[in-house]
């Protein structure tokens, strides 16, 4: 058996995004927390391409300081001259390679490794095709390219603006992404013309282009939502949509139960453990990690943390960038954890904010304790030893210690260390004065 071909990725982003009217380029916007460009940019790194190019245009500059330290490299398409141009683009960058490539675009971001790897193994069957194409039919073939196929062997592709009536009752469309051998996509580009409606070099007309020298290409079909493309703040929140119904069904099928699966929302890299119970809109933002058998109420908000078995997070509990959470732990309603390790079985049930904090095994956090962790130039950090009891509405005032075992009386605001097991009261002392209040209310009556 012969070693796979060496695989390169061009993917094209020079587009415009008129319609997105941002700032921000297209192919940046994300989709579950990841550029659209970065979904591409995994799926061909999973598939194991060895070298890729992103074509850009306009804002190149933003497109490069983000898949620059992803170790890719960027060309420019400085005119905007159609898809075959675009393409041509990327051949210095891929002086050299002799392998096989994937063309892509960065705005159509949902495309799967496995819907990749399935193209190129039609590119290496043994009938070797000149060129693979991407193909769908959609619910509404709108403005799509057609292609006219005899099986899977292309007979004809055309777009739509050159295409006749009988060409545009066709359903099966062109998504723009191919597959071709470098030996043949280069000299084969080289010869595409203008000569259509738009004036544009068609990508496309490579296939074509085979096809009179004798050489068929071939098509292989995904679903449409696999290929939807994003054009406008509209289409990003549809492909988002379609993004999140996978991730969902896939947590399920892996063993998680979603109380009501519409509302959750993943990450592009959230990983969800067996026997996990989501509650109702929960949003996960990225760097999330879940392991098996937690609980997570309703409404909470989970980023950058971690949460170990059997933990209890939630309802309205935020989890943010560094909160690690231990097995068996609770964080409760209107809990708020930064930068924190809650120890294993520890508990903070109740409006409380924890940030920079080490918290024991088996403590327990009063409701309305703050760990007070910023004077405005810096952070600071409370260590909380096992099985220390932090009573209600205390104030940490960081650095500092609470040993284990420790008591922190309700209402306290601790500013120096506490000894283990020792009894910590910092507030002012009771005063009772008998009678007073009744006297206040009738001298404010009279």
């Amino acid at each position: 058996m012969t070693d796979p071909a060496p695989l390169a990725a061009v993917i094209l982003a020079a587009g415009q995004g008129t319609r997105m009217k941002s700032d921000l380029h297209k192919v940046l916007h994300p989709i579950a927390g990841r550029p659209m460009l970065g979904h591409l940019i995994d799926a061909v790194g999973r598939l194991g391409a060895e070298r890729s190019v992103v074509v850009a245009g306009a804002r190149r500059e933003q497109v490069e300081a983000f898949a620059a330290p992803l170790g890719l490299t960027v060309a420019l398409q400085a005119e905007q001259l159609g898809t075959a141009h675009a393409v041509l683009q990327a051949r210095e960058e891929l002086a050299g390679f002799a392998g096989n490539i994937l063309i892509l675009y960065g705005d159509v971001p949902l495309v799967s490794p496995e819907t990749m790897a399935r193209m190129i193994d039609r590119l290496e069957a043994p009938d070797r095709p000149a060129i693979v194409v991407l193909g769908f039919r959609p619910a509404d073939a709108l403005r799509y390219g057609r292609i006219v196929a005899d099986g899977d062997r292309i007979v004809k592709m055309v777009e739509y603006h050159d295409a006749t009536a009988e060409e545009r009752a066709l359903d099966l469309c062109n998504s723009g992404l191919m597959a071709a051998r470098a030996a043949d996509l280069w000299p084969l580009l080289e010869r595409v013309g203008n000569a259509n409606a738009a004036g544009e070099y068609y990508l496309p007309d490579v296939v074509m282009l085979a096809a009179g020298d004798g050489r068929a290409s071939a098509v292989i079909e995904t679903d449409a939502e696999e290929v939807a493309g994003v054009n406008s703040r509209a289409e990003l929140a549809e492909v988002e949509a379609a993004w999140q119904r996978k991730r969902r069904a896939r947590a399920m099928a892996d063993g998680a139960t979603l109380i009501a699966p519409e509302t959750v929302w993943f990450a592009a890299d959230t990983a969800i453990g067996r026997d996990v119970t989501i509650g109702q809109n929960v949003v996960f933002g990225p760097g999330v990690a879940i392991a098996d058998g937690v609980t997570l109420h309703a409404f909470s908000h989970i980023e950058g943390a971690s949460v170990a078995r059997g933990a209890i997070v939630g309802p309205y509990a935020r989890l943010r960038p560094g909160a690690e959470i231990g097995a068996g732990a609770h964080v409760g309603n209107f809990v708020e954890i930064k930068q924190a390790r809650l120890g294993e079985g520890a508990k903070a049930n109740h409006l409380s904010y924890i940030g920079d904090a080490d918290i024991g095994a088996g403590s327990n956090i009063g409701a309305g304790t703050i760990t007070c962790n910023y004077d405005g130039f810096g952070k600071y950090r409370t260590t909380i030893g096992a099985r220390a009891f932090i009573g209600s509405n205390s104030a940490l005032v960081a650095p500092v210690t609470i040993g284990a075992g420790a008591i922190v009386a309700a209402g306290s605001v601790v500013t120096r260390d506490v000894a283990a097991d020792a009894l910590a009261v910092a507030r002012g002392i009771q005063e009772e004065r008998p009678g007073w209040a009744k006297r206040f209310r009738d001298r404010k009556r009279s």
